[in-house]
């Protein structure tokens, strides 16, 4: 099967309607077929993704946006205690997918490879005049969810998640928008399918201010007019001594010597209806995310505002010179303080900590070792070790990782092999995730998996999805965590928590309608 690269149809003047306001759009059946009732788009949304092709005068991370739908294959792993899965759809038509064939989860990572592979690369550059290089210019996808990425380490993982989720979701996209300068550029297939759909499209989303229906037009994203409930607020499913508890244990594994370190999470649950969508704009907002970004398949939706990236490729830049990767580990997190001085000696401390320097470099050397399983022998390096990355509400404490892949590799395959990310497992890999899988509250699912995409040239781009909501239907969960050594203390680490989700929690919880 030949890949034949996306072209610009037309640019859509739009600079006066919101992002959330274009998705929800695009999510509904009725923008492409008003007999569908229930269907999977398989939308996706990224909000600051770029690829660093190593070049110093190009930011790791910078403001653009794109919005992906209808693929021509997704491929879906669903969980839950009685019918754990794999969907195949296949697009029929433009604006449709149907299932095309179903398989056991454990059959995911086999199936994407194989449909990953028939996908010969022929990637025209004709339209990146258009658009930077370094961001989406059609490929895969989607995300990676924690469980099944660790089937290889807890085979049992998957079968142990008993409320239906999505746990993974990877497409083939060749049909996409990307914002440019204030106007939205159409790219897709070049036929007459495409041109009857952007007209559809252009008539829709320039008549969005007029058209109220399905809650459309809401261009205030005012909690008061949202859609978007909160029915119950988020409560945490652990109380503070049955964390203290799963934190002791921990503690108790480090000093018999199983591991050196345990990433240690905990849920928080709260019933909502409507969608994620209304919320998009406020919690972007909040954020200020560098990997932030959304994907809704059928009732299933993703909302991350990650400030984590996982794995960053660079692409084939010659048939001599292989793919170079990035990988930029966050160990290491304090508050932000209102008081410019108190940040600044915030800052410094997190800067000059033993302990969080010590559990950085734990997870340093774990992916360089991840790494070099891909790559060229000596090409491994640490360009950057110990640097602070400020959030709207955190300092994190950042490295960096980088190497060149041996020729001929895939970066599906570095992908698959170095999930989940070290980050929010702990080192040894292995024994850490069994610990996780005996003392946290359930299972993750997607949180601490992985979200990204894979242009066909190779570059790409992963984030750790941490900073995530998951929406199954009417449940909402968001977790957080840190990385527990024998020199964490319990409150601080309870406390590390709460920073780094209390600002999510809390703006979540003001749709909460009495």
């Amino acid at each position: 099967m030949t890949v034949s690269s996306s072209h610009v149809i037309q640019r859509l003047q739009l600079s006066s309607v919101k992002t959330s306001a274009i998705l929800k759009l695009l999510s509904e059946p009725f923008f492409f077929d008003e007999t569908l009732t229930d269907w999977s788009t398989g939308l996706v949304y990224f909000h600051r993704f770029a690829v660093n092709k190593f070049d110093d005068s190009i930011p790791l991370s910078f403001e653009q946006e794109i919005i992906a739908f209808c693929p021509k294959w997704l491929l879906t792993a669903h969980a839950n205690s009685a019918t754990p899965k794999t969907t195949l759809f296949k697009r029929t038509s433009l604006g449709e997918l149907h299932p095309d064939h179903e398989s056991s989860t454990s059959d995911f990572f086999s199936q994407l490879r194989a449909l990953h592979s028939d996908q010969k690369q022929t990637f025209s550059t004709e339209h990146l005049e258009v658009i930077n290089q370094n961001t989406f210019q059609g490929g895969l996808a989607g995300f990676i969810g924690y469980d099944l990425a660790g089937n290889p380490y807890n085979p049992r993982a998957v079968d142990s998640i008993t409320s239906p989720q999505l746990i993974a979701a990877m497409g083939d996209y060749d049909i996409f928008l990307k914002k440019v300068e204030n106007d939205w550029v159409v790219y897709g297939p070049d036929d007459q399918a495409l041109s009857e759909l952007y007209q559809r499209i252009h008539f829709r989303l320039t008549n969005i201010p007029n058209n109220t229906e399905h809650g459309g037009s809401d261009q205030t994203g005012s909690v008061t007019t949202s859609r978007f409930n909160v029915s119950k607020p988020f409560q945490a499913i652990w109380s503070k001594s049955q964390y203290c508890d799963a934190f002791d244990q921990i503690q108790s594994y480090l000093h018999a010597g199983d591991c050196y370190q345990v990433n240690l999470t905990q849920p928080f649950i709260a019933e909502v209806s409507g969608s994620l969508l209304d919320a998009l704009d406020n919690l972007l907002e909040l954020t200020q995310a560098p990997y932030a970004g959304y994907m809704r398949v059928g009732a299933h939706e993703l909302l991350s505002c990650s400030p984590e990236l996982f794995l960053a490729f660079t692409g084939q830049t010659s048939s001599q010179e292989g793919n170079n990767v990035i990988t930029r580990p966050i160990k290491g997190t304090l508050p932000r303080s209102a008081d410019p001085l108190t940040d600044r000696a915030l800052k410094n401390k997190l800067l000059d900590s033993e302990k969080d320097q010590s559990e950085n470099l734990m997870i340093v050397d774990l992916l360089r070792n991840d790494l070099s399983r891909h790559a060229i022998v000596g090409s491994v390096k640490v360009p950057v070790l110990f640097e602070i990355e400020s959030f709207a509400q955190v300092h994190h404490l950042v490295s960096e990782v980088r190497a060149q892949l041996e020729p001929g590799i895939s970066p599906l395959d570095v992908l698959i092999d170095a999930l989940p990310g070290g980050s929010i497992t702990g080192a040894p890999k292995k024994r850490a995730m069994e610990i996780i899988a005996e003392l946290e509250a359930r299972p993750r699912g997607a949180y601490c998996g992985s979200f990204g995409y894979l242009n066909h040239d190779g570059s790409g781009q992963f984030n750790i999805l941490i900073r995530t909501l998951q929406k199954n239907h009417d449940e909402l969960v968001a977790w957080a965590g840190g990385g527990i050594t024998v020199a964490s203390q319990m409150d601080a680490e309870y406390q590390e928590c709460l920073d780094k989700i209390g600002a999510i929690l809390s703006c979540i919880n003001q749709y909460h309608r009495h």
